[in-house]
């Protein structure tokens, strides 16, 4: 009875230790220990642009549905420039509507001879990830898939995606619609974005249009007289077996799915005024790109937090001044024009240093600037530098930040007579300097 009670205790105490266990260590998710189950994947700091993590973020794959969300900034984009509005409407062509006759191609069904408006098929793309209505989107701003194609790779290549190719708007594989693949590209040809692009392409899309998350961020909704359901299972759906997915602050942004690359997914979210953006591709189910999601965007909120690290007006300690030649005065001080704002890791501030690098081509021979010098001009830069062991830099291909380097105070140029006595003082300076040099030679 005695050792039955002593091994009962042994077991309550190693189930109390495992549970401990399991409770505690998802509190702290170091980088190195954050395996995320994707061929590719990414997290962004989308106010910054700084990449918190990585894994293989270069490969370009086949994105599949997140093709869409360079489809929704050219929308967005034709919008503010006039060429469309919300209330323009346009009527299905036999190309959308055959894809959208096809279940497995279309979530909606489009009638022809029928008005459709921007916002509706609009929305349809957005939620629902439809792909007649983002055809029939590509027609009305280009007149042809084929023409909205390489606005598409123009606006890529003005984002500065760094891997990246665009042959339809809507992510299918170009096999799949047949003879009717975009005139310029190849029938068996494939989209392609990297996960550091499909970043980019977001931060540019919630950046410069931020009322596309108004839409992005509606769970399901009501089109042509019938129901459909955003295919982003983190958004707050009443489906209850969607529930386990729901990550408070997420509002977007865009699923994507194909035999070819697998389950991917460019999320985004908003929480304590800090938002993020993830990507994952080619994850393995449905299931696995959003827990993946979820992974990432823990990590990056219980890590990092957005600090200043060095104000504006800032000095370093033995480089707080220059010397000004012609001049009413010899020195000039200068300071930093902007503050040091970035997201960083939890117990790293000692890590961040600063260094200048003055513009040689506003210096004299002499290492000098030459007055006149006005208040706030820029001299250099500022850059902030990292010496701890990861960083990953910058989506946007920088490799530290960077803000200029200018003068505190203007600098009047001295008047004619002051800078007649100083070239003569430096004559008789420079004769002096040459006799005693000479006098020395003789000894």
């Amino acid at each position: 009875m005695r050792h039955r009670f002593q091994k009962n205790v042994a077991l309550l105490l190693v189930f109390l230790i495992s549970l401990t266990t399991f409770v505690t260590q998802p509190i702290s998710v170091e980088a190195a220990e954050l395996d995320i189950q994707a061929e590719s994947a990414i997290l962004v700091d989308a106010e910054t642009g700084k990449i918190l993590f990585s894994k293989n973020p270069d490969i370009a794959l086949p994105p599949a549905s997140m093709t869409k969300m360079m489809t929704e900034y050219l929308v967005w984009e034709a919008i503010e420039e006039g060429q469309i509005s919300w209330d323009t409407t346009t009527q299905i062509s036999d190309y959308p509507y055959s894809i959208s006759a096809d279940n497995s191609f279309s979530g909606v069904g489009l009638r022809q001879n029928k008005d459709y408006t921007v916002e509706e098929l609009y929305e349809a793309m957005a939620i629902n990830s439809d792909n007649a209505t983002t055809i029939a989107l590509a027609e009305l701003i280009a007149g042809s898939e084929g023409d909205f194609v390489k606005l598409m790779n123009e606006k890529g290549e003005e984002m500065g995606l760094p891997d990246f190719k665009f042959v339809n708007s809507t992510g299918l594989a170009n096999e799949s619609l047949g003879e009717n693949y975009p005139e310029g590209t190849e029938p068996d040809a494939n989209n392609l974005l990297s996960a550091r692009s499909s970043a980019l392409l977001a931060f540019h899309l919630v950046n410069d249009f931020p009322d596309a998350l108004d839409i992005s961020s509606v769970p399901e909704t009501i089109f042509d007289e019938q129901n459909i359901r955003n295919w982003n299972y983190m958004l707050p759906h009443d489906a209850e077996y969607l529930q386990q997915y729901h990550y408070e602050g997420v509002d977007g942004l865009k699923t994507g799915y194909t035999d070819l690359a697998g389950y991917c997914f460019t999320g985004t979210a908003l929480k304590d005024g800090k938002r993020l953006i993830s990507v994952v591709m080619k994850t393995e189910s449905e299931d696995a790109r959003f827990k993946q999601t979820a992974r990432l965007l823990d990590y990056g909120y219980s890590q990092f937090e957005t600090k200043e690290l060095f104000p504006a007006d800032y000095q370093l300690e033995d480089e707080s001044s220059l010397p000004v030649a012609k001049g009413k005065e010899d020195v000039v001080e200068i300071a930093t024009s902007d503050a040091f704002n970035i997201p960083i890791k939890q117990g790293e501030e000692e890590q961040y240093s600063m260094k200048y690098t003055i513009d040689e081509g506003k210096l004299n021979k002499d290492g000098e600037l030459t007055a006149p010098i006005e208040q706030g001009e820029k001299i250099g830069t500022a850059e902030l530098v990292y010496d701890g062991e990861i960083d990953y830099g910058y989506i946007f291909g920088e490799a530290n930040k960077t803000v200029d380097l200018v003068t505190k105070d203007g600098v009047e140029k001295s008047n004619w007579f002051m800078l007649t006595l100083g070239a003569i003082g430096d004559f008789f300076s420079n004769i002096f300097s040459t006799v005693v040099d000479t006098v020395k030679g003789w000894f």
